[in-house]
């Protein structure tokens, strides 16, 4: 059976939060969004709106569901502050791949870590694009709850911008 990308499609953020943690996930897409009083939020658009200054194409909005921070005619380019998120990042540039793939657009990607002053390059395979579709489908299961994804307690929670959220309003 034929993978309905309209069904599923859904915007890269969301794809980087299921790696990083169900639950910001779920909270981000209700509209409780924290991001805006974040200091590492606010460094890390800092660094993004100021690095590639020479790039043409930034920020780029497809379709009203992605943006792609930096594409030119080979590449998609995701400009990170730090690796600490590796998968999540690298996750969230296949999607946007994936996505384009789906239009008629084969790229490559890379991940432009910043802070590190560190490229990965990020090529879509069949595997990719499976595991894609898979994490397309829970998204739209989490969404769905009623409730938020029970609290896992991770060894990056004091750093997230939800953190105050999390450990005042849950009961252990």
């Amino acid at each position: 059976m034929e993978f309905e990308i309209e069904k599923f499609k859904t915007q890269g953020i969301k794809v980087n939060y299921y790696y990083v943690c169900k639950r910001k996930l779920w909270l981000f897409d209700k509209g409780i969004t924290m991001e805006n009083t974040s200091d590492r939020v606010l460094q890390g658009k800092v660094v993004h709106e100021n690095s590639y200054p020479r790039q043409q194409y930034k920020e780029i909005l497809i379709d009203d569901i992605i943006k792609v921070d930096i594409i030119d005619k080979d590449y998609i380019k995701e400009v990170k502050l730090s690796s600490k998120m590796e998968k999540s990042d690298r996750m969230q540039l296949l999607y946007y791949l994936y996505y384009l793939k789906e239009l008629g657009i084969n790229k490559k990607g890379t991940v432009n870590y910043v802070k590190e002053k560190k490229v990965e390059e990020v090529e879509l395979t069949e595997e990719h694009e499976k595991e894609i579709q898979k994490v397309l489908i829970d998204i739209k299961e989490i969404l769905k709850r009623e409730r938020p994804p029970k609290l896992i307690k991770l060894p990056y929670c004091s750093k997230c911008a939800y953190y105050e959220y999390c450990y005042v309003k849950e009961k252990e």
